[in-house]
Protein backbone atom coordinates (compact mmCIF):
# COMPACT_ATOMS: atom_id res chain seq x y z
CA UNK A 1 0.00 0.00 0.00
CA UNK A 2 1.45 3.20 -0.65
CA UNK A 3 2.12 5.83 1.65
CA UNK A 4 -1.14 8.07 2.61
CA UNK A 5 1.09 11.00 3.61
CA UNK A 6 4.53 12.08 1.77
CA UNK A 7 6.84 14.80 1.58
CA UNK A 8 6.03 18.15 0.36
CA UNK A 9 2.12 17.57 1.00
CA UNK A 10 0.16 20.16 3.18
CA UNK A 11 -1.30 18.86 6.40
CA UNK A 12 -3.46 19.96 9.29
CA UNK A 13 -2.65 18.87 12.89
CA UNK A 14 -5.22 17.02 14.52
CA UNK A 15 -4.17 16.88 18.13
CA UNK A 16 -1.42 18.30 20.85
CA UNK A 17 -0.35 21.46 21.46
CA UNK A 18 -0.49 22.60 17.86
CA UNK A 19 -4.02 21.78 17.03
CA UNK A 20 -5.34 23.53 13.93
CA UNK A 21 -2.09 24.37 13.06
CA UNK A 22 -1.15 23.92 8.71
CA UNK A 23 2.22 23.38 7.33
CA UNK A 24 4.12 21.46 4.93
CA UNK A 25 5.39 18.10 6.00
CA UNK A 26 9.61 17.72 5.46
CA UNK A 27 10.07 14.70 6.72
CA UNK A 28 8.49 11.51 6.67
CA UNK A 29 9.88 8.42 8.88
CA UNK A 30 7.31 5.63 7.79
CA UNK A 31 9.24 2.73 10.50
CA UNK A 32 8.63 5.23 13.48
CA UNK A 33 5.05 6.18 11.85
CA UNK A 34 6.04 9.82 12.54
CA UNK A 35 6.52 13.23 10.42
CA UNK A 36 8.24 16.61 10.89
CA UNK A 37 5.91 19.42 9.74
CA UNK A 38 7.09 22.90 9.16
CA UNK A 39 6.88 25.70 11.75
CA UNK A 40 4.68 23.12 13.93
CA UNK A 41 5.75 20.97 17.49
CA UNK A 42 8.43 23.69 17.75
CA UNK A 43 11.03 23.03 20.54
CA UNK A 44 14.04 24.23 22.43
CA UNK A 45 17.63 22.61 21.91
CA UNK A 46 20.11 23.47 23.88
CA UNK A 47 23.08 23.39 21.43
CA UNK A 48 26.83 23.25 22.23
CA UNK A 49 29.53 25.27 20.44
CA UNK A 50 31.64 24.00 17.83
CA UNK A 51 33.96 24.94 15.29
CA UNK A 52 31.58 25.50 12.63
CA UNK A 53 28.58 26.48 14.29
CA UNK A 54 27.51 28.92 17.02
CA UNK A 55 25.95 27.16 20.54
CA UNK A 56 22.84 28.77 22.02
CA UNK A 57 19.12 27.83 22.66
CA UNK A 58 17.61 27.27 19.17
CA UNK A 59 14.44 26.26 17.89
CA UNK A 60 13.52 23.49 15.88
CA UNK A 61 10.60 21.29 14.34
CA UNK A 62 10.27 17.83 16.67
CA UNK A 63 8.64 15.27 15.34
CA UNK A 64 4.54 14.51 15.70
CA UNK A 65 2.54 11.05 15.08
CA UNK A 66 1.58 10.60 12.14
CA UNK A 67 -2.35 9.83 13.09
CA UNK A 68 -2.35 13.47 15.10
CA UNK A 69 -2.19 14.71 11.29
CA UNK A 70 -4.06 14.40 7.92
CA UNK A 71 -4.27 16.00 4.81
CA UNK A 72 -5.49 19.28 3.59
CA UNK A 73 -8.12 19.26 0.80
CA UNK A 74 -7.28 20.72 -2.31
CA UNK A 75 -11.07 21.68 -2.95
CA UNK A 76 -11.90 23.22 0.74
CA UNK A 77 -8.71 23.44 2.86
CA UNK A 78 -10.06 21.00 5.14
CA UNK A 79 -8.74 17.99 6.96
CA UNK A 80 -9.63 14.90 4.96
CA UNK A 81 -8.75 11.38 4.85
CA UNK A 82 -6.81 9.91 2.43
CA UNK A 83 -8.38 7.20 -0.29
CA UNK A 84 -6.57 5.49 -3.32
CA UNK A 85 -7.98 4.77 -7.01
CA UNK A 86 -7.07 3.37 -9.95
CA UNK A 87 -6.37 6.06 -12.52
CA UNK A 88 -5.48 4.58 -16.18
CA UNK A 89 -2.51 2.31 -15.41
CA UNK A 90 -1.25 4.16 -11.90
CA UNK A 91 -2.99 4.31 -8.50
CA UNK A 92 -3.38 7.70 -7.17
CA UNK A 93 -4.16 9.19 -4.22
CA UNK A 94 -7.79 10.53 -3.67
CA UNK A 95 -9.66 13.20 -0.92
CA UNK A 96 -12.46 11.40 0.71
CA UNK A 97 -14.35 14.17 1.48
CA UNK A 98 -14.05 15.98 -1.91
CA UNK A 99 -12.84 13.46 -4.08
CA UNK A 100 -10.12 15.58 -5.77
CA UNK A 101 -7.05 13.61 -6.96
CA UNK A 102 -4.05 14.84 -4.54
CA UNK A 103 -0.96 16.08 -6.82
CA UNK A 104 2.44 13.94 -5.64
Amino acid sequence: MPAKIKKGDKVVVLAGKDRGAEGEVVTVMPKQDRVVVRGVNLVRKHQKQTQREEGGILSREASIHISNVALKDPKSGKATRVGFKIDGDKMVRVAKASGEVIDG
